[in-house]
């Protein structure tokens, strides 16, 4: 089998292509390197895996030489012209898209990056799925949608109509888009919200990386809402290890799917949405705890009110993909964290 997985040089779409790779598929990793953090981050993911990325050309496929089965290609989303060659020559039974502009407080700033990337390049890849007969693409959704929803914990079948940022509003714009191709041209989707994802070669603006690093530095950190924030915080293999048990099932379509009670989350097409987390809500002061905890170091904390786009709480309930496909995390907070610090000690060599 032979998969796609765009945002490959990402946080997840690196751990994700490794795993696939070590599982026998045959994968072509996909990422525009664009710079909305570090790109020296996503090249070090890159020569992980045994790509020579510094010296990487445009719209050319280097193979990895470590990873056997592996290649990568630099591409937009948003290049039409390209991206159809690629899904021509390779002829991928399975797409994971997980390229988008990230970032709920980024996208207030640029909203114009949100629109190109993950509206116009969705777009895009939904056509060369259908025309090129790919047997189920599966895609990043967030659990951002669910906005001023206030029903904890949050169910795949509650309504999303009401989000918050505009990083939001592109992630419903996907399911919306991705149940029209599964409609009407039968082509399997399933979409994944996930659920505050951390761990090794994470995200630099994401609260684990930033109150590490500013620990260590000796720097105080932002705490938003004074700490009253919970988030449903899930270490990365326990990610993966989801989006790998969805990889391996496309969506045959719900029979049971009625339009006068119309259920979110599947339907008479073969279109899926799940959450995907750690249904194990942890308020930000715990999660602090457990930094200092492992770093042995106490932070210096500025308190912040709520901040335009963020939510008080998150809560998966992953109740559908544990029955469905048997999806059990288990990695604890203290031992995710753990693991992150250890990777990032050694990553920048802190003492």
């Amino acid at each position: 089998m032979k998969a796609l997985v765009t945002g490959s040089a990402g946080f997840i779409g690196y751990h994700l292509a490794n795993r696939l790779v070590a599982e026998g598929w045959e994968v072509v990793g996909l990422d525009s390197l664009n710079d909305y953090y570090q790109v020296s981050l996503k090249y070090d993911r890159l020569k992980s895996a045994g790509i020579a990325a510094e010296n990487m050309q445009y719209n050319q496929l280097y193979q990895s030489t470590s990873l056997k089965g592996y290649s990568f290609i630099q591409l937009l989303l948003e290049d039409k012209d390209h991206l159809e060659a690629l899904f021509t020559a390779q002829q991928f039974d399975v797409v994971v898209n997980l390229a988008a502009q990230a970032g709920v407080r980024y996208s207030i700033t640029n909203p114009a990056a949100y629109i190109e990337s993950n509206i116009v390049g969705f777009a895009n890849l939904l056509e060369y799925c259908r025309h090129h007969q790919v047997k189920h693409l599966v895609y990043a959704s967030s659990s951002s949608v669910y906005g001023l929803n206030e029903t904890i914990p949050f169910n795949s079948n509650d309504a999303v109509d009401h989000p918050i940022s505009l990083y939001a509003a592109t992630k419903i714009s996907n399911e919306l888009m991705a149940h029209v191709y599964s409609h009407l041209y039968n082509l399997p989707t399933t979409g994944l919200r996930f659920f505050t994802v951390y761990g090794p070669w994470g995200r630099p603006d994401m609260a684990m990386f930033l109150f590490t690093k500013a620990i260590i530095d000796g720097k105080p950190i932002q705490v938003f809402n004074n700490g009253e924030m919970e988030r449903d915080f899930t270490y990365i293999d326990d990610i993966v290890d989801g989006v790998v048990r969805v990889v391996n099932n496309a969506p045959k379509g719900n029979p049971d799917w009625s339009g006068l009670n119309p259920l979110p989350s599947s339907s008479k097409a073969p279109y899926k949405l799940y959450n995907i987390g750690n249904s194990h809500p942890v308020k930000l002061t715990a999660f602090i705890d457990a930094i200092e905890k492992k770093l042995n170091k106490k932070a210096e904390k500025i308190m912040m009110p709520m901040q335009p786009g963020d939510v008080y709480k998150t809560y998966a309930d992953i109740s559908e993909l544990k029955s469905d496909l048997g999806y059990h995390p288990s990695t604890s907070v203290e031992q995710g964290v753990s693991n992150f610090i250890d990777w990032y000690l050694d990553y920048f060599k802190a003492s």
